[in-house]
């Protein structure tokens, strides 16, 4: 039978309970158990396909095409699990599914309420992750702030089923603010009220990692352990790190965290094996250079916004070449009213665009893909950045100055990019590809090389799609089609001829990249920008 332990966040939003949690994943895996993950998300929407990513961050696409919260993401770079829509619920999904019985008549005409009804189909959403998965813990976090309406049906399930299964099957983790006031002396009173609150819902925390500058010192754990009435061993330092969030497994370690979970789950015999954090973090202090990567958006970048596409980056830059990396990120809208764009990429090493938003920015990106063209800089497009090569392309090259995506210019004479019903040959409706999807690569590609075979499955998220009616024109431009989908025969990849390295792709890669395991496509692309370093 499953354990589960719940993580929840108190005093402000944003303290890291995604990545704690999913430290506390890898911990238990690396202590032999077999570990399930999933997101409780208060927000009334279904999911996180129509949030908007400048305000919300990324969305995540999981194997089986759900559309989730960014901490998914976290999840399945800290702990090797295939995560799907099972790891991700939302009030919306909760509601439907209710809403939905309801009119079937499946509660015998009595009044539909947030208790029992709403709850329980929570409570029976979580055990099927437990059960589906035949997970030894399941690790629940519930997003949002205690205290915050929205979460409250959430809590009040996660209690019931404390309740039910029982403290030797269940764990509350919580996660709050120790803040340092002038003079840098650490108040507990916000910790205090936090656990407080959750007391009042009918929750008594049995761990509590306290968000802080500085490690806490015995006297101020022993206070917050007094007035939270948990054990003076149960108070952590979930403390701020130096370079990145996989140090804080190796923090929670160190502190015995690992060790106190285990033993209050009834598992104290586990012994917890940090090395792939270990040997990831030696490389990360021993860079043996630095390469410098462009990250194209415009100017509301946020790193949440393209999180997946960094830490791909950062995946490929220590683990597979032991480099420093550094991120320029570049404002396309800046770039549009530049009359000289060459300042932008000065000591610039390779330019990424990943999948952008709206029409924004969209010449400025564009002068980026031909800056990358003409002067030989190794350049990797995602989505909209493969698309952008086609239309630079046919304005540049083949001069079709009004070369468009239907997207963004409906009447455009020369539409390389539109929705697969728009185009001759094409039945498809323009319904999102989300998931993973089976692609074809051509033989004699960069792209074939890379992978090491002519066969991939990828992770999908897009509607619109290269026209194929302009094939011929992209390869006398010098642009070639190196990989197609198995399933309905779209383009999924471009490169440039007669350049260094030069390929964008229609899936995403960074969803599936992981610390230990860089992807192959992002690696290759920090390798190239690092030779094209030492040719200069």
């Amino acid at each position: 039978m499953s354990k589960y332990i719940f993580v929840t966040g108190g005093v402000c939003s944003s303290l890291g309970k995604g990545v704690a949690a999913a430290s506390i994943g890898s911990l238990l895996e690396g202590s032999g158990l077999k570990v399930a993950m999933m997101k409780c998300d208060p927000y009334i929407n279904v999911d996180a396909g129509n949030m908007n990513p400048y305000q919300h961050g990324e969305v995540y696409v999981t194997a089986d095409g759900a559309e989730t919260d960014l901490n998914l993401g976290n999840y399945a770079r800290f702990v090797n699990i295939e995560l799907s829509s099972l790891n991700s619920l939302t009030t919306g999904k909760i509601y439907e599914e209710v809403i939905k019985n309801e009119r079937s008549g499946r509660y015998n005409g009595r009044a539909v309420q947030v208790i029992p009804h709403i709850t329980d189909e929570i409570k029976r959403r979580i055990l099927t992750v437990g059960t589906k998965s035949e997970a030894d813990v399941v690790i629940i976090e519930i997003g949002g702030t205690v205290g915050d309406i929205e979460s409250i049906p959430f809590l009040e399930a996660a209690r019931q089923l404390i309740r039910e299964q029982g403290r030797g099957n269940t764990l509350s983790v919580h996660l709050t603010l120790v803040p340092a006031i002038t003079g840098g002396e650490l108040k507990t009173k916000p910790t205090q009220h936090s656990v407080k609150k959750m007391q009042e819902l009918g929750i008594q925390p049995d761990i509590l990692l306290c968000r802080t500058e500085v490690p806490l010192e015995d006297d101020m754990r022993k206070k917050i352990a007094s007035f939270c009435n948990v054990e003076k061993e149960s108070v952590f330092t979930s403390i701020d790190v130096d370079k990145t969030i996989y140090e804080l497994p190796l923090a929670f370690h160190r502190q015995g965290l690992d060790k106190v979970i285990l033993t209050k789950l009834g598992r104290k015999d586990c012994r917890t094996d940090v090395s792939t954090w270990l040997n990831f973090i030696e490389k990360l202090n021993r860079p043996k250079g630095r390469v410098r990567i462009g990250l194209l958006g415009r100017k509301t970048i946020f790193d949440d916004c393209y999180k997946s596409v960094r830490e791909s980056l950062f995946h490929a830059a220590v683990t597979a070449h032991g480099l420093e990396l550094i991120i320029c990120k570049i404002d396309a809208e800046e770039i549009e009213s530049a009359s000289d764009i060459n300042p932008f990429f000065k000591d610039i090493d390779g330019i990424i665009v990943p999948d952008n938003y709206g029409q924004r920015g969209f010449l400025g990106l564009l002068q980026a893909v031909r800056y990358a063209r003409e002067n030989d800089v190794p350049f990797l497009g995602i989505g909209l950045g493969m698309q952008l090569m086609a239309i630079e392309t046919a304005r540049n090259l083949l001069g079709h100055e009004d070369a468009d995506s239907t997207e963004f210019m409906q009447n455009s004479t020369y539409p390389v990019i539109s929705l697969p019903e728009e185009q001759t040959g094409l039945t498809a409706s323009g319904l999102m590809r989300l998931g993973n999807g089976v692609m074809k690569l051509s033989e004699d590609s960069k792209l074939a090389h890379i992978y090491g075979k002519t066969r991939i499955t990828e992770r999908q998220r897009g509607k619109y799609t290269f026209d194929r009616t302009y094939t011929a024109d992209m390869e006398a431009g010098a642009l070639t089609i190196s990989s197609y989908s198995e399933t309905d025969g779209r383009a999924e990849a471009f490169e440039w001829k007669n350049h260094p390295w030069g390929i964008g792709v229609q899936f995403h890669p960074e969803f599936i990249s992981r610390p230990a395991n860089p992807h192959p496509v992002f690696a290759a692309f920090i390798g190239a920008a690092f030779d094209m370093q030492k040719k200069e």
